[in-house]
C-alpha cells in the first residue's frame, strides 16, 4: 500500500512539473502572437521562451490590416488583421476613430483622412494613434500620400477649380510645417490621383507609377526634385500594373496581362538598381492559373489590381471582387502562392462600408503597448 502511494505521488509530481526548455519553445511557436503577450508575463523563463520561439520561426511576418469605415454617420471604423505567422484573423475592438473624412490609403503603411479643415494620419503598425495637422494649402479629394523619411508627401488629387491639379506639398513631421514643391510632371496630367497612380517608397524617394502605361517618376523630398520618366513596361502585353516595396529596399512591380475581360496572367518583377541609370527588370514570379481565377472572382472582370506589400509578402486583390486575396510569400527567392478569404467582406458590407487595406510589421512590443494603453481595446481571434 505504501509502495502504491509512492507511485501515485511520483505521478502527481511529474504532472505538476513545469513545462520549460525546448518543449515550451516548441509549444509557443504554434501560439498566435496576441496570446504570447500574456504568456510572456508568466515568469522570466516564459518570457525568454516566448522570444526564443519567435526567433525560431523567423519572428515577424507582416500583418495584413483590413480597415472598414461605415458610409453613413457616425462613420464607424473597424480593424481586422491577418497574422501569417499563425495563419489567424484577429479582430481589434476599440473605440471608433474620430471621423474627419473618407478613410484612405495610397501606400501600404499609411492611413489618412483629409478634409478642407484638417489632415489626420496614422503611421504606427496597428494604426492606433492618429496625428492631426493643418490641411495642405491646396484642397484635394483623392491625392497620393506617402511618408518618406520625416516628410509626408501629398501629391495630385487637386479639385478642378484649382489652377494646378498636379501640385505637390510636403509636411515636415519635425517642424510641423508645409512647403510647396515642384508639381507632378505634366506627362501625368491625365492621371493625377490615386485612382490612376501607384506609389511605393524606397530609401529616400517616393516612386509614382501610372497604372495603365507604367510611366514612372521618382520624387526626393529632401531636394524637392523629380526624376524620370522611366518606362517600366517592357512587356507590352501588360495592361495594368502596380508597384510596391519588400525587404531590403526591394522595389517590385505586379503586372496584369491580357485585358480586363480576359486576364491571362499576373507576373511579378523586381526593379533593380537606380531607375534612372541601371534599371533591370527581373521576373521572379507568375501567379498560378487557379490563383488568377480566384482574383477574377465571379465577375471575371479585372480592370486593375491593388497590392499591399511589406517584408517578404505581397497581398494582391481585385478591388471589384474583395472577398478573397491572393498572397505571395517570397521564400529563398521563389514565390509561394496562396489565397486568403477576407473575413470582413460580405454582401452587406460591400454596400455599407468602405474598405482600406494596409500592411504592418507588428511586434511583441507593439502588442504589449496596445493592450496596456487602452482598457477598452481588445484583441480576439476571429473565425475564418
Amino acid at each position: 500500500m505504501a509502495e502504491e502511494r509512492k507511485v501515485v505521488g511520483q505521478e502527481e509530481k511529474r504532472a505538476e512539473a513545469p513545462i520549460h526548455g525546448d518543449i515550451l519553445q516548441a509549444i509557443l511557436s504554434h501560439v498566435p502572437m496576441i496570446d504570447l503577450v500574456p504568456a510572456s508575463q508568466v515568469s522570466k523563463s516564459w518570457l525568454q521562451a516566448v522570444y526564443s520561439s519567435l526567433h525560431q520561426t523567423n519572428t515577424i511576418k507582416p500583418w495584413l490590416m483590413v480597415h472598414t469605415q461605415a458610409n453613413t454617420s457616425p462613420y464607424v471604423t473597424t480593424t481586422h488583421a491577418y497574422d501569417p505567422r499563425s495563419q489567424v484573423w484577429i479582430e481589434i475592438r476599440q473605440p471608433s476613430v474620430n471621423y474627419v473624412s473618407t478613410l484612405q490609403s495610397s501606400h501600404s503603411t499609411l492611413l489618412f483622412m483629409l478634409s478642407p479643415r484638417k489632415l489626420a494620419f496614422s503611421l504606427d503598425p496597428l494604426h492606433l494613434t492618429w496625428h492631426q495637422a493643418e490641411p495642405p494649402r491646396v484642397w484635394r479629394q483623392n491625392p497620393i500620400i506617402a511618408l518618406v523619411d520625416q516628410f509626408l508627401v501629398v501629391a495630385g488629387g487637386a479639385c478642378d477649380f484649382e489652377d494646378d491639379p498636379l501640385v505637390v506639398e510636403i509636411y515636415d513631421l519635425n517642424s510641423r510645417t508645409w512647403d510647396t514643391c515642384e508639381s507632378i510632371p505634366s506627362i501625368l496630367r491625365d492621371s493625377p490621383s490615386s485612382t490612376w497612380l501607384s506609389v511605393a517608397v524606397k530609401e529616400h524617394r517616393m516612386h509614382v507609377t501610372e497604372k495603365k502605361t507604367g510611366v514612372t517618376f521618382s520624387f526626393e523630398p529632401k531636394t524637392k526634385i523629380w526624376y524620370g520618366p522611366y518606362d517600366l513596361l517592357s512587356d507590352h502585353s501588360v495592361y495594368s500594373c502596380v508597384i510596391g516595396s519588400l525587404n531590403n529596399n526591394r522595389l517590385i512591380m505586379a503586372g496584369v496581362m491580357g485585358d480586363a475581360e480576359n486576364v491571362k496572367s499576373v507576373k511579378l518583377w523586381e526593379l533593380r538598381g537606380e531607375l534612372e541609370l541601371t534599371r533591370k527588370e527581373l521576373e521572379f514570379g507568375e501567379m498560378p492559373k487557379e490563383m488568377v481565377e480566384i482574383l477574377k472572382g465571379e465577375s471575371c472582370w479585372v480592370p486593375s489590381i491593388a497590392m499591399s506589400s511589406m517584408g517578404d509578402f505581397a497581398y494582391i486583390q481585385n478591388p471589384w471582387q474583395p472577398e478573397e486575396l491572393v498572397v505571395c510569400e517570397i521564400v529563398n527567392g521563389a514565390c509561394k502562392w496562396g489565397s486568403l478569404r477576407n473575413v470582413v467582406v460580405n454582401d452587406r458590407s460591400r454596400i455599407t462600408q468602405r474598405l482600406v487595406v494596409t500592411c504592418s510589421n507588428v511586434g511583441m512590443l507593439d502588442l504589449k503597448m496596445a493592450m496596456m494603453s487602452d482598457k477598452h481595446r481588445r484583441f480576439s481571434l476571429k473565425d475564418s
